[in-house]
């Protein structure tokens, strides 16, 4: 099955248009205000709009207030929701909305456990842990450690460029990948040649 990719921390409309140039099939608006890359609502929908068809827009929260989601919900053409907090199962799904559950891949984490405590999840991104930030850091995480039978898609994150995209898709088989560091001139401007690296690294493996 083909890997599915988000270029996730996107601010540019001109950034997303060249994910989806490039055949990317999700990108990520982060609404975290502790973000590099966080993004006002009329930032968003001037990136959403700029989207071809069929290409799905996901927000990015960590642990709001349900007003500041609402809010987004209600001004920008929202397709899924990621939570990268400490929100619980009925915090992601009170908005009638798909959305993944990021997880930290902390030491120690009981993943299959914490999967299951999300059984409405549309799937789970892994994402590496840092304790300082919510994601987009570019760190790694050892890709053993995911779960051989997860029970839901697995978007792998943390760490991934167009160098390692390849041998970690050989190597975890998930179900999509998820980049932002990797692919930036600098924080929240994307390049769109590493955008387009990215993408043959992953079609080099999804070809054989």
């Amino acid at each position: 099955m083909r890997t599915r990719v988000k270029i996730c921390g996107i601010t540019r409309p001109e950034d997303a248009q060249a994910a989806a140039a490039a055949g990317a099939d999700a990108i990520g608006l982060v609404f975290h205000p502790g973000s590099p890359r966080v993004v006002t609502i009329g930032q968003a929908r001037a990136v959403a709009q700029a989207l071809p068809p069929f290409i799905t827009v996901v927000a990015l929260f960590v642990d709001p207030h349900p007003h500041q989601v609402r809010e987004v919900l209600d001004a920008v053409p929202i397709d899924l929701l990621q939570f990268h907090g400490d929100e619980c199962g009925a915090d992601c799904g009170r908005y009638g909305r798909p959305y993944i559950k990021a997880i930290s891949m902390r030491p120690g984490i009981d993943v299959a456990g914490y999967i299951q405590a999300y059984p409405d999840a549309a799937g789970v991104l892994l994402d590496a842990y840092d304790p300082q930030a919510a994601g987009g850091t570019g760190q790694a995480f050892d890709w053993e450690r995911i779960p051989a039978n997860p029970g839901k898609p697995v978007i792998l994150a943390g760490g991934l460029n167009p160098d390692n995209v390849a041998s970690a898709i050989a190597r975890a088989h998930p179900y999509g990948v998820d980049v932002s560091t990797g692919v930036e001139a600098s924080k929240g401007i994307k390049d769109a040649r590493k955008i387009a690296a990215f993408m043959r690294g992953v079609n080099s493996v999804d070809r054989q």
